[in-house]
């Protein structure tokens, strides 16, 4: 796996002994051949290729990548655009972010996390025309996406893990949150529970357009309206904090609700440990049922929470993979897939018995 973190990286060759003279005798061909070789810029038989990269790997000889990419005018760096949000970088995200760093070293890549800030266009618009990267994976995208839009003006290549509200000819993988939330309400409705809530992110994040809190609300309300559940939604900020003071507030609320879909796993650990330190058991009284959460995070609390586990290392080579295959170049079909998030069954939920309004 080759990430390299923050706006520039290092490609520093330390300590090289052989130069690209020491391989080209050794493979027994011009130098002009290894160069073709590394670069991509010609074709090289394939026997050749392989004795040049057997000679590079007899004299440990590591290519400067800088002068490679002058050579081929390409950097072989893609960029993966991570903004910061509240919430950082947790162990979900990071899923996504080494499945994608993954799938470029295999292909060839370097991959470079960028960091810029949603609304920063203009730091974006510097970045992409310095030549530092051949093209980029966009995460955390916005139904309303200003990022796209410069990209789509300036011609940078790019692929978009997430998808905004019209995606035209714009290529994405994306969780299928419409029929997730729809079977995760279906998973509660079967276990008997009849009043059902979903904790969502913050209130910021859907007033700003970001798509899975607005395509997971709208769902919610919709497969909860079609199965007959009362039901009801709320905003958490993204910490546990926020999770354990929303919680009585919500029983408070709702006195008859038996289960809640969380789609903010550092809120649904404050709600889990709330719900335990009222006395009340999980999933006896209360099911928990967490989406788009990695497995080890549900297996980090207790009791474990059943989730519906994000298709995050899948959706990470993905975008990494359209974006590669639109840089090489060839008729390469426009790809707009949606994957839902699988089921895992733990401990958090079960059969619906504690008696609406029944004091814990």
């Amino acid at each position: 796996m080759s990430l390299t973190c923050g706006f520039a990286w290092l490609d520093v060759e330390v300590g090289m002994m052989a130069s690209m003279a020491d391989v080209a005798r050794r493979a027994n061909v011009a130098v002009s051949t290894v160069s073709y070789a590394l670069n991509g810029t010609r074709p090289v038989a394939k026997a050749t290729a392989e004795r040049i990269h057997r000679a590079m790997e007899e004299l440990g000889y590591r290519p400067n990548a800088l002068a490679r990419g002058l050579a081929s005018k390409r950097s072989r760096n893609i960029a993966l655009i991570f903004p910061m949000l509240e919430r950082g970088l947790g162990l979900t995200e990071m899923e996504f972010v080494s499945a994608a760093a993954e799938t470029a070293g295999e292909l060839g890549y370097h991959l470079v996390l960028w960091s810029t800030p949603l609304g920063d266009t203009d730091l974006l618009t510097r970045l992409t025309r310095q030549g530092l990267v051949d093209g980029v994976v966009i995460m955390e995208v916005h139904l309303d996406d200003a990022r796209i839009e410069m990209l789509r003006r300036t011609g940078v290549p790019f692929c978009m893990i997430g998808r905004t509200g019209e995606n035209r000819e714009d290529p994405f993988a994306d969780i299928d949150f419409e029929s997730t939330i729809r079977d995760a309400v279906a998973h509660l409705a079967g276990l008997g529970h009849r009043t059902v809530g979903f904790i969502n992110h913050s209130r910021a994040s859907f007033d700003a357009g970001y798509g899975p809190s607005v395509r997971a609300a709208r769902a919610f309300e919709e497969a909860a309206r079609d199965s007959g559940l009362r039901h009801f939604s709320r905003f958490c900020d993204d910490s546990p904090t926020a999770g354990r003071e929303m919680w009585p507030e919500i029983v408070a609320a709702q006195p008859g609700v038996t289960g809640v879909i969380v789609m903010n796993e550092r809120a649904g650990a404050g709600v889990l440990a709330a719900i335990l330190r009222s006395g009340a058991r999980v999933p006896e009284d209360f099911s928990v049922l967490s989406v788009a959460s990695s497995e080890r995070v549900a297996e980090m609390t207790y009791p474990p929470l059943t989730t519906f586990h994000p298709p995050a290392a899948e959706l990470g080579r993905l975008g990494v993979q359209v974006l590669i295959d639109r840089l090489e170049g060839g008729e390469v079909p426009l790809v707009q897939q949606l994957i839902p998030c699988r089921l895992v069954l733990r401990d958090s939920t079960g059969p619906a018995t504690r008696q609406p309004g029944a004091g814990i």
